[in-house]
């Protein structure tokens, strides 16, 4: 999904935007409600690609492994 899209979609799911102050819900709106959004969108963006490079490294690690002919269960009893 691109930003663009990631965008509409919060926007979409979160048509309003409120920030708790003292109490009393005040909802954010113009500027700082497309930064607020943007920066969802950023962070979603950001976690996505993090969980991407991590599922990356272990296939690349258990393919090496598998290369050498071991399993992640053969450096579990080796200690590692």
């Amino acid at each position: 999904m691109t930003k663009t899209q990631r965008i509409a979609q919060i926007k979409k799911d979160n048509p309003k935007a409120f920030n708790n102050l003292n109490g009393e819900q005040i909802e954010i709106t113009g500027d700082a409600y497309e930064a607020l959004i943007e920066q969802w969108a950023d962070a979603e963006l950001a976690k996505e690609a993090e969980e991407a490079a991590k599922a990356a490294a272990k296939a690349s690690a258990e393919a090496k492994l598998a290369a050498l002919g071991l399993t992640p269960d053969d450096l579990k009893a080796l200690g590692f």
